[in-house]
């Protein structure tokens, strides 16, 4: 896949060794500007447990959203310790903001938090460039 311009503010192409794809922005985000949203259908989240899927995003006990369709731009954005995105749930939505100023060409990332990493980055160990977990930093280690 090469890389795929959408709507001109982003890109999704190779990331780094072991990622995948990557969402990078193709101009400056200022800091606090909306991003994205996630989308995906809404399922109870006793059901997203049981799902084959790593694209889900928990609003909250009840409601998760699955973000495996490929529509979801925001599938593509990148787990780091030191993310220059967050998300905010507001109205069952999931809205990405930019926590600083992002540079074009830049890789938008979020924390994807504790329990996701503990499940599915953990076993494989870290890939983010600032790992706030030494030991599990895929990068230190090769």
């Amino acid at each position: 896949m090469r890389a795929q311009i959408l709507q001109t503010r982003f890109a999704i192409r190779r990331s780094k060794p072991g990622l995948g794809y990557g969402l990078f922005a193709t101009n400056a985000i200022p800091a606090g500007e909306f991003v994205l949203e996630y989308k995906g259908r809404h399922v109870p989240t006793e059901t997203a447990d049981k799902l084959k899927t790593k694209y889900l995003f928990e609003i909250d006990s009840s409601w998760t959203i699955d973000g495996s369709t490929r529509a979801n731009t925001a599938r593509y954005v990148n787990h780091s310790c030191a993310p220059n995105c967050e998300a905010d749930v507001r109205d069952g939505k999931v809205l990405i903001f930019a926590n600083r100023e992002i540079e074009a060409g830049e890789e938008l990332t979020i924390d994807y938090g504790e329990e996701y990493f503990k499940e599915f980055i953990e076993p494989h160990g870290c890939k983010c460039d600032r790992c706030k977990h030494p030991r599990l930093a895929f990068w230190r280690r090769s």
